[in-house]
């Protein structure tokens, strides 16, 4: 049968269920009026009249499109629709008899009923239907489904719960929440059992070997202390997508996913200066080195939100140009976006990209940030990509009148213990030196914005990639100390900061990322272990020694720099020792001459970034690990 068949029987049918709903409450309300012991001549006046009470019932029904919805979701809308129409029939019979000169004397009781009767018949079977199919007559009661409770007794779980009773997976057996205003109470006809702390306990009386946690809108600390539970009761949790993805109309409340990595570390939503940031990028020509890196590419997707009038992409590599311009092209189809090779140590080509496009600001992502790969046999190559690359864009910038332009940096450029952080040091450096007084800013100056953080959850290069291959083949898992820390964040919300810092910045500040508590990552790989569907004993981990450069520590602010607060809670300004234009020419110098050993750069650095220290620890790391 063709839907459109099954559409007519379907309609077919709610009128003659309207129908017959519209004579039964007719009749109804003269039976109930004499109690039913209805009198003859009134018996006459029912059957005169039930017939021209249903056709005109029936008119106004189909005029107020009752007959287009479905059933099955029938909604609060369909009862107004339902009481607006029958209010107005009502209003109608006693207008449609006098015009008709019928001289009936109908009674003004059986006036009153009929609509109450009607609104009670029609809206009733529909919700009635609506229960029915999705279970709900019997939802509570059912046996089938695996036992289940949802931490949460918010919107979210409200939501959620609806949804599991559909389910012929799931029984919602009952609901945790931390407001004692709740427990008792019932929820979607499920009852909250207690507060969070409890759910070992229940989980043991009612059998249920999973947990779902529906707290999308909390924060990130009492979400994490709800996957801490589930962890500690041998419970296996899921999750209700986030609370953006669930404004955004992306994903619906019911599309559950198991717990990522992003949830034990992840942080609180960073809140933005949207309009500050629309001001900032929209309608500019906006550019980004490095356009293809795990950072540079998602500056690439923050700033292509704010609907710049030209997004140019710089980038070495071709196959990661070409992998970031098919994404944003799909995710933003009316974007102009400029896809363009280049080396940011080639003076002549950034001289011409530059030049041609004229960008408003520049985001300078690229860098060489692999901390024992950039140790042995590469440091002079990171000194150059890291150093003279920045220079090189730089003074392009200058020359060509671009108004800000925002370095990334690294925490490792702070008290740095390998060639990668002293580099970026250097780097941040340059750009001080460039920066111009107050005093010789003029309205069309460059400003220069740093802007330092730690780790990124999932960038290239990073411990967590390195991890998940390590556990797909079986372990064991690498880890280099029991006690190295690292600071973690999201990969959107290192770029959201950037962007907010690149907006706030006036020129010559080093902005410093709150980066929360620090990880150990020995946790981390545990973390990983277990949310992978392996034990310890499955996949063991394995200490191999600290690499060349690496830190045992890691700080957000050398010793001798200080900071102040700005406007917005995750972003501080250091004061970091400054750099003028005659040590500027000396380093270029330097940083321009042919290829040294890596021994010879080591000891270069030290002359040019006097806190670096080569070597696995800086005194304060060591004090650190001897306490």
């Amino acid at each position: 049968m063709s839907p459109k068949s099954k559409y007519s029987i379907r309609t077919t049918l709610a009128v003659l269920h309207d129908g017959v709903a519209a004579a039964l409450a007719w009749s109804l309300a003269y039976l109930l009026r004499f109690n039913f012991e209805l009198p003859p001549n009134f018996a006459e006046e029912l059957h005169k009249t039930v017939y021209w009470v249903v056709l005109l019932q029936m008119l106004i029904f189909w005029r107020f499109n009752l007959y287009r919805g479905i059933w099955r979701y029938a909604s609060t809308t369909d009862l107004r629709k339902i009481f607006l129409a029958v209010m107005l029939s009502a209003a109608a019979i006693p207008l449609m008899f006098w015009m008709l000169r019928l001289h009936l004397v109908i009674p003004r009781s059986v006036l009153v009923i009929n609509p109450l009767l009607l609104i009670l018949m029609m809206g009733g079977s529909r919700f009635l239907y609506r229960l029915w199919k999705e279970q709900g007559l019997y939802s509570n009661f059912k046996l089938h489904g695996e036992p289940v409770l949802v931490l949460g007794a918010g919107d979210a779980a409200a939501s959620l719960a609806k949804d599991l009773t559909k389910s012929s997976n799931w029984r919602l057996v009952g609901l945790l929440d931390d407001d004692v205003d709740k427990h008792g109470r019932m929820l979607s006809g499920v009852l909250v059992l207690g507060d969070l702390e409890s759910l070992p306990k229940c989980a043991e009386k009612l059998g249920v070997s999973q947990a779902i946690i529906a707290m999308p809108s909390s924060s990130h600390q009492q979400r994490k202390r709800a996957i801490d539970i589930c962890n500690d009761a041998q419970l296996k949790a899921l999750t209700v997508p986030s609370f953006d993805d669930l404004m955004s109309g992306k994903v619906a409340v019911s599309h559950l996913r198991a717990i990522e990595l992003d949830d034990l570390l992840g942080r609180d939503p960073v809140e933005l200066d949207n309009s500050g940031l629309h001001t900032l990028l929209g309608g500019k020509v906006v550019m980004v080195t490095g356009a293809g890196g795990s950072i540079g590419s998602e500056m690439c997707r923050q700033i292509a939100r704010f609907h710049p009038d030209k997004l140019v992409l710089f980038e070495m590599s071709e196959f990661a140009l070409y992998t970031i311009e098919q994404e944003l092209k799909l995710a933003f189809p009316d974007q102009n976006i400029l896809c363009l090779i280049g080396d940011v140590r080639d003076a002549s080509r950034v001289d011409e990209v530059i030049r041609e496009y004229c960008p408003t600001v520049i985001f300078h992502a690229a860098a060489y940030k692999h901390v024992p790969l950039m140790e042995q046999n590469n440091a002079w190559q990171a000194v150059r990509n890291n150093v003279l690359g920045t220079w090189t864009i730089a003074r392009a910038a200058q020359r060509h009148g671009v108004a800000k332009f925002v370095m990334i940096s690294t925490d490792k450029a702070i008290n740095p213990t390998n060639v990668m952080g002293a580099s970026k040091r250097l780097a941040e450096m340059v750009c001080q030196a460039l920066q111009p007084s107050p005093a010789q800013m003029d309205e069309g100056a460059t400003r220069f914005v740093m802007v330092r953080f730690g780790n990124v959850l999932g960038s290239t290069g990073s411990v967590i990639p390195t991890f998940r291959a390590q556990i797909a083949r079986g372990g064991p898992v690498t880890v280099t100390h029991p006690e190295i820390t690292r600071y973690f964040m999201s990969i959107p919300e290192a770029a959201q900061l950037v962007l907010q810092a690149g907006l706030m910045g006036q020129g010559g500040e080093i902005f410093v990322l709150e980066m929360g508590e620090p990880v150990k990552i020995v946790d981390l790989a545990r973390d990983l272990i277990r949310l992978s569907g392996y034990t310890e004993e499955e996949i063991r981990i394995e200490f191999t020694g600290l690499r060349p450069g690496e830190k045992l520590y890691e700080e957000l602010l050398a010793d001798s720099e200080l900071t102040l607060p700005t406007p917005h809670s995750k972003l501080r300004i250091a004061q970091a020792r400054q750099a003028d234009a005659a040590w500027l020419a000396e380093l270029m110098e330097w940083v321009s001459a042919n290829v040294m050993e890596d021994d010879e750069v080591r000891a270069a650095l030290g002359r040019w970034v006097p806190e670096y220290q080569p070597g696995s620890h800086s005194p304060l790391h060591e004090a650190i690990a001897a306490s």
